[in-house]
């Protein structure tokens, strides 16, 4: 099914802020889930996938300062350089603001291509301000994590518009 492929005549409600709220708490708590052994390695960016999902369906509610916000607080708990996620979740943001009509127009293959040029984005900005502070490079391995996270995008979708739906008409069988 395709984020696009909601019946012509079914119009989704507005999406509350509390949801909004609840979801990027969500993705933080499973961001700072203890991965360990392979599901290390795939271990996909939540609170990017998030961010980007609400900057691309709901452009003027989330935006930089949510991306800015989330990056910092993902910068603490992780104890990585201070800064480092605020900035790639800002580009990402932008990426995903800035695109978000075009990517709501394609079918969901090409919305995952496109959310996953964007999400290898994010984690090259991670990676060069991790290297520009004197890290090792990590290997290729290390966008995986980005392949994992875009190949959710299709059932991130159907999961997020789930309260948006409105209740099935009783009168119309």
């Amino acid at each position: 099914m395709q984020a696009r492929d909601i019946a012509p005549h079914e119009i989704l409600l507005p999406v509350r802020a509390a949801f909004i709220i609840f979801t990027f708490i969500a993705a933080l708590l499973i961001n700072l889930l203890p991965w360990s052994g392979w599901w290390l390695v795939i271990k996909p960016d939540f609170v990017a996938l998030v961010v980007l999902y609400w900057c691309i369906q709901q452009p003027r509610k989330v935006g930089f300062t949510s991306a800015w916000l989330l990056g910092l607080v993902m910068d603490v708990a992780e104890g990585s350089l201070f800064g480092q996620h605020a900035l790639a979740y800002s580009v990402l943001a932008f990426g995903g603001i800035v695109l978000h009509r075009r990517v709501l127009m394609f079918t969901m293959r090409d919305q995952v291509l496109h959310v996953l040029v964007l999400l290898l984005l994010n984690d090259l900005m991670v990676l060069a301000v991790r290297m520009l502070a004197g890290a090792a490079f990590p290997g290729f391995s290390y966008f995986i994590g980005s392949l994992a996270a875009a190949a959710l995008w299709p059932a991130l979708t159907l999961l997020f518009k789930l309260p948006q739906r409105p209740a099935p008409d009783p009168d119309r069988v």
